[in-house]
């Protein structure tokens, strides 16, 4: 049995949480969130509390167990603190300004980068070297922030490039002249 399965998600006061069908349905003070669940796993909500149930011993329904419980707080957690992620950009002329919701990175290529923030995902941008991916799915920030990321990965020569606030580059040695 999974031992974090087993660990009731407390539910605030501000949040309501619905079931109907496979469909558990979060809604906080920031947002609405609702996620599909597998036929394998039922969801119980009593008190204050949801509970996360397993219908048969099958390896299958088991490894879901933990994954299911994990994925309801997670959306208890988004739709009442949200989620955020920030990212740095290193690098001579590497910069993001935010012109309205959009993005523009300028990132070493012949041509200015841009990124459109999705729905339900905002973006801040702290003086011309900082970021932060901020919403409410932690799954969607996280994608995001990989996204802006992949833009241009940090090099292990020089560390220029965009890395997680609190990712180390691991760097490599030049040539080594005589």
């Amino acid at each position: 049995m999974s031992r974090i399965g087993k660990k009731p998600v407390t539910i605030p006061n501000t949040v309501k949480i619905n079931k109907s069908d496979n469909i558990v349905t979060v809604e906080g003070p920031k947002g609405k969130l609702s996620e599909q669940i597998h036929p394998l796993v039922n969801v119980e909500i009593k008190d204050n509390e949801v509970t996360v149930v397993i219908k048969d011993e099958s390896k299958k329904s088991r490894s879901l167990y933990g994954l299911t419980r994990t994925l309801i707080n997670n959306m208890v957690k988004g739709v009442t603190d949200g989620f955020q992620k920030t990212l740095v950009i290193e690098g001579v002329g590497y910069r993001v300004a935010q012109k309205g919701k959009r993005l523009d990175f300028s990132l070493g290529y012949s041509h200015p980068v841009y990124v459109e923030p999705p729905e339900g995902i905002e973006f801040a941008v702290e003086g011309n070297q900082k970021l932060t991916v901020k919403g409410v799915s932690k799954q969607q920030v996280g994608q995001v922030a990989a996204d802006i990321r992949k833009l241009r990965k940090p090099e292990p020569y020089k560390g220029k490039g965009i890395r997680y606030e609190n990712e180390r580059i691991i760097r490599k040695a030049g040539k080594s002249g005589k």
